[in-house]
């Protein structure tokens, strides 16, 4: 092979593309700890829609005992358990149900364990989707908003659109718990945008 010099040059190959593709894990929280829980089966609705190289590790939350900062310090076998899960995560996916215009306790609780001792929080800078689904008229609104004010302060990165206030309705679900005809392309549309927000902050954590 000759340069345009006319010199002989030593012929180099082209670089051949990776054949490795990132993979993301994500930490599925569903507020929800009932049997039947419409949120875990939303949930599990959603990994389901998920491109290949996305993961989803459901996160247990009912064996932890209630916070107390007496125990920060020495915290049991389940917030260990809790911690290390969410730390390894690319991204969260947090599912919640509306219990008296909030989030529920057992999450809240969750949140919290994860978040101390004061400078350790294992939740800072990980991006997050927050969704829910309820019986009611107005979703999870409000369960919502107030978890978006906590995962504000522990800085993190939350999708802010599109919004999903899902109400629990006939069609929404197959019989095979996968999303109905009438759901299926507003949920896709959901998950994709998740996707390249995690996609977005997790690749820039990493490259740091």
């Amino acid at each position: 092979m000759k340069s345009r010099a006319g010199r002989n040059t030593p012929y180099t190959k082209p670089a051949e593309k990776s054949s490795t593709m990132k993979h993301y894990t994500i930490a599925c929280i569903v507020g929800s700890i009932r049997k039947a829980s419409l949120n875990r089966k939303l949930a599990d609705a959603l990994t389901v829609i998920a491109p290949g190289d996305f993961s989803f590790s459901h996160i247990r939350i009912d064996d932890l005992p209630l916070y107390s900062e007496d125990n920060e310090l020495n915290p049991g076998e389940a917030v260990r358990r809790l911690k290390a899960e969410i730390g390894a995560a690319d991204g969260l996916l947090f599912v919640t149900p509306e219990y008296n215009r909030s989030l529920p306790g057992v999450l809240k609780n969750a949140i919290d364990h994860a978040s101390r001792p004061y400078g350790q929080s294992v939740w800072k800078g990980k991006p997050a989707g927050v969704i829910g689904i309820s019986p009611g008229a107005i979703g999870t609104a409000l369960a919502q908003q107030h978890l978006r004010n906590i995962l504000s302060f522990l800085d993190v990165p939350a999708l802010g659109q599109p919004e999903a206030f899902i109400q629990s309705k006939d069609g929404l679900f197959n019989e095979d718990g996968s999303f109905g005809e009438a759901s299926r392309q507003f949920m896709q549309g959901w998950m994709d945008r998740f996707v390249s927000w995690v996609k977005l902050h997790a690749d820039g954590i990493s490259a740091k």
